[in-house]
C-alpha cells in the first residue's frame, strides 16, 4: 500500500542532528546534504510512483523519496549497494540528506531497494513511462524555475558508456551460449547430448579461447563450433524453446552464421550488423566505431542550459540508447519536449547533430542549431560555396530567392527534378564580377537560357544555412558549446573507464539520470557556496578597498581582564550549603 512520506515536514525535537552543537548543525545544513534534502529530496513527488503499489490495505511501502535519493546517492558517489546501505545506516550526513534526524529512525532490509528496482524496471516494461527519468524531468524543472535560469540557449552532446559485460570474441559468446544451453538440460539429456557437448564444456569459454592461438586458428573454430550449436538448438527447440537462453542462443546464432545445404557457415565480419549480440547477458548493447576505437554498450546524450547571464547552468534533458543510434535521432527525438517544457530557442552541438531529419523538426519547433563544424568534406577556400550565398526560405524551409557574394539576388525555381532547385544569374552582370572571371563562382553557363545558372537540392540549402550560422556565432575566444565536455565528463567521473556497474538499457539510464540530478544538486551547492552573505568573498566584496583597523592595545586589555574576571570564584556567601540529618 503507498503512503506518502511527510515526516521531514516536522522534524522531531530529539534527534541526532538537534543534539549537535550550533556549529555543527549549522555547517550540516550549509554542506552538500542540506542542499540534496531542500533541491531534490524535498522537490520529489512521490504520488507519481504509486502505481507502482497495490491498492489494497496492506503494509505500508518505504518513503519512496528515501529509496529514489538513495539511488541518485549511488550514482553521484559510485558507490555499490553494500557501501550506499552502510551509508545509510551509520552516516548521519546521508541519513539527513535524505531527511532522517537520527540514525535510530527509518531502518529497512537492502532487499527493499532491490524489489523497488524490479517494479520499475516492471512499469517501465509495461507502460513504455521510467518513472526515474520522469521525476528528474519533474524537479529539474522546479530548479529552473525556482533558480530563474533562463533556458533559451542550451548546448547538447553525447559520450559513449559501457554496460558490466565482459568484452567477448564472436568465438567465446558461441560456446558461452552452448554451455548455457548445456546448463539447461536434465542428466539424462546431458548424458545423450555428451559426445556432441564434450570439447565446449570441460572448461570455462575464456579457456577455451585461450587454447586457440592466432587470427586464422580462431576463424577456423567458428565453423565446428556453430554446426555444434545449430545442432543443439534443432534437437532441443521442441523443450526449451521458450526458454531465455535459448532464445539468446537462437539469435546469437541467426546473427553469426547461415545454414547452406544443411552445412553451418560463420558470417564474415562485414556481413555482421553493429546491432548484433555482444554479450549474453546484455541483449541491448551494440557495437560502434567512433575515431578507430570500438565501442561495446551505449550512448548517453547530455542537453544542459547555457546562457552566459546564468550564474550556473543544469542539466535539463538525459537520453540513453544503443551506441548505433546517431546523434541527430537522438536530436530529433529529444526536441519536442524541450521546446515544450523549457522554451528551447537556440541549440549549441558539433557536428554530428546536423541531418535533414533533424532540419525539418527544428524549422518546426522554431529552434536555431548552431554548429561548431559541419560534417563532410572541408570547403575548399579557394572557391565560393552555396554557404556563401544568402538564401531566403518560406516557413517550410523551401529557397525562394539567392544572393551571391556581389549582392546579386535572383528568384529560385524548381528544376526539372523533385527537390532540386535552380537560380539564374545574369550574365552580363557576372561577366564583370572579380569572383567569377577568377573562376571562384560556381553558377555555370546556360547558352540556351543566355545566363549562368547555379542548380543545388534541398539538402544542400539546409546544409549550407547551417554552415552560415557556425560562421556567423564563431567568435575566437567565445564557444557556448565547449563546457558541455565538462558536463560529459561529471557524469562519467564515478565510473571508472566510463563502465558502469549495471547492465541493459533501463538500468544503465536510471544510473545515468541519478548521476545527471546529482551533478545538478553538486552544481547549485556550489553556486550558493560562492554567493553566500557569510563566505569570504561576499565579506571582501563588501568590505570594498577600506583598510581594515587593527584592534588597539586597550581593547586588548579590556579583553584580557574580563577573561581574568571570569575566573574569579564568587564570594562564598553565594553558595548555600545543606545538611541532611
Amino acid at each position: 500500500m503507498f503512503r506518502s512520506n511527510k515526516r521531514q515536514l516536522q522534524p522531531a525535537l530529539i534527534s541526532n542532528v538537534n543534539e549537535l552543537p550550533e556549529k555543527r548543525r549549522q555547517r550540516l545544513e550549509q554542506s552538500w546534504a542540506g542542499t540534496f534534502r531542500r533541491e531534490f529530496f524535498s522537490r520529489l513527488k512521490e504520488e507519481a510512483f504509486a502505481v507502482l503499489y497495490a491498492d489494497v490495505p496492506s503494509r505500508p511501502n518505504v518513503p519512496v523519496n528515501v529509496l529514489v535519493s538513495l539511488d541518485t546517492l549511488k550514482a553521484g558517489y559510485g558507490w555499490s549497494d553494500e557501501e550506499l546501505y552502510d551509508h545509510f545506516l551509520y552516516d548521519l550526513q546521508v541519513r539527513y540528506a535524505v531527511g532522517y534526524d537520527s540514525l535510530t529512525e527509518g531502518e529497512f532490509e537492502l532487499r527493499t531497494l532491490y524489489n523497488f528496482r524490479r517494479r520499475l524496471s516492471q512499469y517501465d516494461l509495461a507502460h513504455g513511462t521510467n518513472l526515474l527519468t520522469a521525476a528528474f524531468v519533474d524537479i529539474t524543472d522546479q530548479q529552473l524555475t525556482a533558480l530563474a535560469l533562463r533556458t533559451g540557449q542550451q548546448r547538447m552532446d553525447s559520450t559513449q558508456i559501457a554496460s558490466n559485460i565482459v568484452i567477448m570474441s564472436r568465438l567465446q559468446l558461441t560456446v558461452e551460449a552452448i554451455q548455457r544451453l548445456h546448463r539447461l538440460l536434465s542428466e539424462t539429456e546431458q548424458a545423450q547430448y555428451a559426445e556432441l557437448l564434450a570439447p565446449y564444456v570441460g572448461e570455462t569459454a575464456g579457456h577455451y579461447v585461450y587454447r586457440v592461438k592466432g587470427f586464422a586458428a580462431t576463424e577456423a573454430q567458428l565453423q565446428p563450433v556453430g554446426q555444434a550449436l545449430y545442432e543443439l538448438l534443432q534437437a532441443l527447440a521442441a523443450d526449451y524453446e521458450q526458454e531465455p537462453a535459448y532464445q539468446v542462443a537462437a539469435r546469437l546464432f541467426s546473427e553469426q552464421y547461415r545454414v547452406a545445404a544443411a552445412t553451418v557457415q560463420a558470417k564474415a565480419n562485414q556481413e555482421i550488423s553493429a546491432s548484433s549480440l555482444q554479450s549474453l547477458d546484455d541483449l541491448e548493447a551494440t557495437y560502434r566505431e567512433k575515431n578507430r576505437v570500438g565501442y561495446k554498450g551505449y550512448v548517453a546524450n547530455v542537453t544542459e542550459t547555457c546562457d552566459p547571464q546564468n550564474p550556473l547552468q543544469l542539466i535539463t534533458a538525459v537520453q540513453v540508447a544503443p551506441n548505433t543510434a546517431e546523434d541527430s535521432a537522438l536530436l530529433v527525438a529529444v526536441l519536442p519536449e524541450l521546446k515544450q517544457r523549457t522554451h528551447l530557442d537556440t541549440l549549441h552541438t558539433d557536428a554530428t547533430y546536423g541531418s535533414p531529419e533533424a532540419d525539418t523538426v527544428l524549422r518546426a519547433m522554431q529552434v536555431t542549431l548552431i554548429q561548431t563544424a559541419i560534417r563532410g568534406r572541408k570547403p575548399n577556400t579557394g572557391k565560393l560555396h552555396l554557404a556563401d550565398f544568402a538564401i531566403t526560405q518560406d516557413a517550410q524551409g523551401l529557397p525562394l530567392d539567392i544572393t551571391c557574394p556581389q549582392g546579386q539576388t535572383v528568384p529560385v525555381t524548381h528544376s526539372g527534378k523533385p527537390q532540386r532547385f535552380a537560380a539564374e544569374f545574369a550574365s552580363a552582370t557576372c561577366e564583370t564580377c572579380p569572383l567569377y572571371t577568377t573562376g571562384r563562382c560556381p553558377p555555370q553557363p546556360d547558352n540556351r537560357r543566355r545566363s549562368l545558372r547555379l542548380t543545388f537540392n534541398q539538402a544542400e540549402v539546409e546544409k549550407s544555412q547551417r554552415h552560415r550560422r557556425s560562421r556567423a556565432e564563431h567568435h575566437p575566444g567565445r564557444n557556448l558549446r565547449a563546457a558541455v565536455e565538462s558536463t560529459v565528463r561529471s557524469l562519467k567521473h564515478p565510473f571508472p573507464d566510463s563502465k558502469l556497474p549495471v547492465r541493459g538499457l533501463f538500468r544503465m539510464t536510471c544510473l545515468i539520470v541519478a548521476a545527471a540530478a546529482m551533478t545538478n544538486v553538486r552544481r547549485i551547492q556550489r553556486c550558493r557556496l560562492r554567493t553566500r552573505p557569510d563566505s569570504p568573498e561576499r565579506r571582501k566584496q563588501c568590505q570594498g578597498p577600506q583598510r581594515r583597523h587593527e584592534p588597539t592595545l586597550a581593547a586588548h586589555f579590556s579583553d584580557a581582564f574580563v577573561a581574568v574576571l571570569g575566573r574569579v570564584p564568587p564570594p562564598l556567601s553565594a553558595y548555600t550549603l545543606r545538611f541532611s540529618w
